[in-house]
């Protein structure tokens, strides 16, 4: 996994709660066998029937920072959301709230989730919708700033923080301690 200290980028907005796995990669495009090939599908029911959704339009091309309402990723355990947000640009997700699973895949496969009160959250999609709104999300300091000279802390898992900031999935994380288990399961057996 690649090592997250800072995320930097245009936004998003993605004006909706309780967005489903199944609207972010519906179950007929769960084909391939390995993470790739799953973005070009990237809310594809939206994308076809609705012109003016967002991720059709030409002003957000090129966004890797989305922002959204309650309850992202709710739905089926699927990790194909993530990794079709993934290969789609999206380096991270700020919403009010996340689906526990989809808090968790995301986290495991190097998807940034940040939650902002509500009426923050408001405000950036405002931003977002009225013109070009860039972000800094420093996970170090677990700030964002704007483009609108505005900063925001948020919290961050200090587990899921250090696997980010060092590239680690949950096994890297545990080998680079094998020694450490070795001797406890020394001490342990005798």
């Amino acid at each position: 996994m690649k090592k997250i200290s800072q995320i930097s980028g245009k936004t998003i907005p993605l004006a909706m709660d309780d967005v489903d796995t199944d609207l972010i990669i519906p179950a007929q495009y769960l084909t391939a066998i390995s993470k790739s090939g799953y973005g070009e599908n990237l809310f594809r029911r939206l994308r076809e029937t609705q012109p003016e959704f967002v991720f059709n339009l030409e002003k957000f091309s090129g966004a890797n920072i989305l922002i959204t309402q309650h309850n992202f990723g709710c739905g089926s355990s699927r990790e194909h959301a993530v990794w079709a947000l993934q290969e789609a640009g999206i380096l991270a997700i700020i919403a009010s709230s996340f689906a526990d699973i989809f808090f968790s895949n995301s986290g495991k496969n190097g998807l940034v989730l940040i939650q902002l009160p509500e009426s923050v959250i408001k405000k950036m999609l405002m931003f977002a919708n009225e013109d070009d709104y860039y972000l800094t999300i420093n996970l170090a300091e677990q700030t964002i700033s704007s483009n609108k000279n505005e900063q925001f802390d948020f919290t961050f898992d200090p587990f899921r923080k250090y696997c980010l900031m060092n590239g680690l999935d949950d096994l890297d994380y545990l080998l680079n301690h094998q020694k450490q288990i070795e001797e406890y399961s020394k001490r342990i057996s005798q």
